[in-house]
């Protein structure tokens, strides 16, 4: 069962776009995890150096996930990708503990981010497919997100690699969406 599916599942007015948005810094598996969503082969991905964007049309959805670079010469143009979010997506490389305090910055700065407001936060803690890899829980705890007041956010387990834990986090995802008003 793949994220269409899960989508048909929700009752959507006809066209309704929905619009992800995937951050996090460079090597977290952004789009090693987009990829996985779209079922496209991940055997030769290299650094996104601007975005990528998967668009699909599904049961009165039009999904639409954007995937920006996350070297630190390209974080400054995320504010560029803000508006109309539906979904925060944040992505963390679980076995990089020496990039956990930058990680938590720069997740902290968006999420004082006017323009995200409210928006539904996944976090989702990659790489949990090797051995070195923090558990979901520890990282929630790390980045202090039970602190999180404003939104409904969710710490998912996953490995972009294997896509497990993907259906689970795009799951919460479907049943936190906050449409924007048009």
């Amino acid at each position: 069962m793949g994220l269409l599916s899960i989508l048909r599942r929700l009752k959507p007015t006809p066209d309704q776009e929905v619009r992800l948005l995937l951050l996090g810094l460079d090597n977290a598996g952004k789009t090693t995890l987009l990829k996985q969503l779209a079922a496209e082969d991940i055997s030769h991905i290299t650094p996104t150096q601007g975005f990528n964007i998967k668009s699909v049309q599904s049961s009165g959805f039009k999904l639409n996930v954007w995937d920006i670079g996350g070297q630190r010469k390209i974080r400054p143009y995320w504010k560029n990708y803000f508006e109309n979010t539906d979904v925060l997506i944040y992505v963390i490389d679980s076995s990089d503990r020496k990039r956990f305090e930058e990680t938590g910055l720069e997740l902290a700065d968006l999420l004082e981010e006017e323009t995200l407001a409210a928006v539904p936060l996944l976090v989702f803690a990659n790489k949990q497919d090797l051995m070195t890899a923090t558990p979901a829980s520890e990282l929630a705890e790390c980045l202090s997100l039970h602190t999180i007041r404003d939104r409904m956010w969710q710490v998912q387990a996953c490995s972009a690699a294997t896509a497990e834990g993907l259906q689970d986090g795009m799951t919460w995802v479907c049943r936190n969406i906050r449409f924007r008003k048009r």
